[in-house]
């Protein structure tokens, strides 16, 4: 069900102001799928506040369900996917409209060659699933693509050391999103689990997770948006609680991409200071293969500072809570910008951009839609999002924040 809108507008645009961010929902997901797999020697830390990692501590908390509706949540769906693997007896696992629109077949087709009993009760490839476990591996070989969501490979990572033969995990072709792999290891490795990754193979043998404690970072995608706030304030000095510059998060490149922007991130006193600093901005390409869940924010601020750049890396944009490249497509065209597409690059043409008007931005069901676009309201006389609670979902007191920082916001 939609919320209502939001108005967001400041007089403010000099900001100096103190966030504390909720912890990375990144970090959060996988840690509460090791400890539910440890039977208890893992515990976690300062989890995350967003509605996907309560969804998913709930679920993990209430036992056997015969039905588990994991509504939006699609790293609940990709991890609980691999979980209920192992786990006795059958379950159907459901979820939103949208998310019975989004593929899953990679990370079925992946299971199904290690043993697992997984099939579609609507459309093939598609959510919802019925799963029986738990399945006796008939391998410990899995070939995957690399050019997916990196979710499916850390769903299977993270069930690896309970597969009795272990998991030798093939990447065919170059890995995307490799930062968030490598947050799932790197986690692991907390919890006692330790692997081989010699070139495009990742080796867990079966092992026990031992007696550990990981505390959750604070959400460097929450950060980005603060990060593009500065870069559109005519003078920010903005400090981010509990951010350190050592990150697991694959998202804390955006304090190398907004230094493009004049952006400069000093880490002291427990977290870091961002300070806007008079800069040309000049860099022309930008590449989130890496880093995906920054591009909405990034495409967006370089609209508004009237910057053509050219963007890729932007593959598994369209799989998301919505197609974000389409999504953006459509609502920057109401300030008069284009995102062209072209054999997978992207560019904009800013060259109609028009900031002297009030718009009104739809969110499409998609959190990062509604923070993207927030920071705008810098630059334009009004701005109004629509369905403003739809932060939740990863970021549930964005608003709130942006009243510490002196934003003015009615509910519509």
């Amino acid at each position: 069900m939609s919320s209502a809108s939001i108005k967001i507008s400041t007089k403010h645009k000099q900001l100096n102001c103190t966030i504390p961010l909720t912890g990375s929902k990144s970090e959060s997901n996988r840690a509460l799928i090791m400890q539910a797999l440890s039977e208890g020697a893992v515990q976690v830390k300062n989890i995350s506040e967003a509605a996907d990692t309560v969804t998913l501590n709930n679920i993990l908390q209430a036992g056997k369900q015969a039905v588990v509706d994991i509504g939006p949540a699609g790293t609940a769906m990709r991890f609980l996917t691999a979980f209920f693997t192992i786990q006795d007896g059958e379950v159907i696992l459901t979820g939103s409209e949208r998310m019975k629109q989004r593929p899953i077949g990679v990370l079925i087709d992946a299971l199904r060659s290690l043993g697992a009993d997984i099939s579609y009760t609507e459309n093939e490839g598609y959510p919802p699933l019925r799963i029986r476990g738990p399945f006796k591996p008939e391998s410990d070989q899995v070939k995957i693509r690399g050019n997916i969501s990196s979710q499916y490979i850390s769903a299977l990572l993270l069930i690896a050391p309970r597969l009795e033969k272990g998991l030798k995990l093939i990447i065919e072709g170059e890995l995307t999103s490799r930062p968030y792999v490598e947050m799932t290891l790197a986690m692991m490795e907390q919890a006692g689990i330790k692997h081989q990754w010699n070139e495009n193979v990742i080796s867990i043998a079966h092992q026990p997770f031992t007696k550990s404690e990981i505390s959750i970072e604070p959400d460097w995608s929450a950060a980005s948006y603060w990060y593009s706030i500065a870069a559109l304030a005519e003078e920010a000095e903005i400090f981010l609680r509990g951010l350190t510059k050592y990150s697991l998060q694959g998202d804390s490149k955006i304090t190398e991409i907004m230094a493009n922007f004049g952006i400069s991130s000093e880490f002291r006193d427990g977290g870091v200071y961002l300070k806007k600093e008079p800069k040309k901005l000049e860099r022309k390409i930008f590449d989130f293969k890496e880093c995906p869940d920054l591009a909405q924010t990034v495409i967006v601020c370089c609209a508004a500072l009237k910057h053509d750049a050219t963007f890729t890396g932007l593959e598994t944009l369209k799989i998301k809570e919505t197609d974000r490249v389409n999504a953006l497509q459509v609502e920057l065209a109401k300030i008069g910008v284009k995102l062209i597409e072209k054999n997978q690059t992207y560019k904009l043409d800013c060259s109609e951009l028009d900031l002297n008007k009030n718009i009104t931005v739809a969110t499409y069901d998609d959190h990062r839609m509604a923070m993207a676009f927030a920071p705008l309201a810098l630059v334009m006389p009004g701005l109004e999002i629509e369905d403003h609670l739809v932060v939740e979902k990863s970021y549930p007191d964005f608003w709130k924040h942006l009243g510490i920082a002196g934003f003015e916001l009615n509910s519509i």
